[in-house]
């Protein structure tokens, strides 16, 4: 059941990453991946609220299965932010490669305690 649940979750997931990409790059005329970004920031603030709500209200693992490893682990994507940031390197653009690694990877955990520690303020 539980690999069901993290299909279905990851079914989802995938398409509104690559949507949501599309639309945030187009609103962006620049090189820098802000549609990886935002979408890995997405996916990190709701995994924290999930795993926040797992531990202080008691939400059932079958919907961090659905929610958390599938819609989250088909909406985030390290493989992008990695070939991303390489293309900024050899596109000559370091300072994009070195914001984009060190932005994803410190607003990525910042996003995640704060959807944890929302949970712990609001229970």
């Amino acid at each position: 059941m539980t690999l069901l649940l993290v299909f279905l979750g990851g079914a989802v997931g995938a398409p509104a990453r690559y949507l949501a990409d599309r639309l945030v790059q187009r609103l962006h005329d620049s090189v820098f991946p802000w549609g990886t970004l935002s979408v890995n920031l997405a996916g990190s603030l709701v995994l924290g609220l999930l795993l926040g709500a797992r531990d202080d209200l008691g939400l059932p693992a079958e919907v961090v299965a659905l929610l958390g490893t599938g819609f989250c682990g088909g909406l985030t994507t390290f493989s992008t932010f990695g070939f991303e940031t390489v293309r900024l390197l050899e596109e000559g653009s370091v300072l994009g490669a070195c914001l984009n690694a060190l932005g994803s990877l410190v607003l990525g955990v910042l996003a995640a305690a704060a959807g944890f520690g929302l949970i712990a303020l609001l229970s």
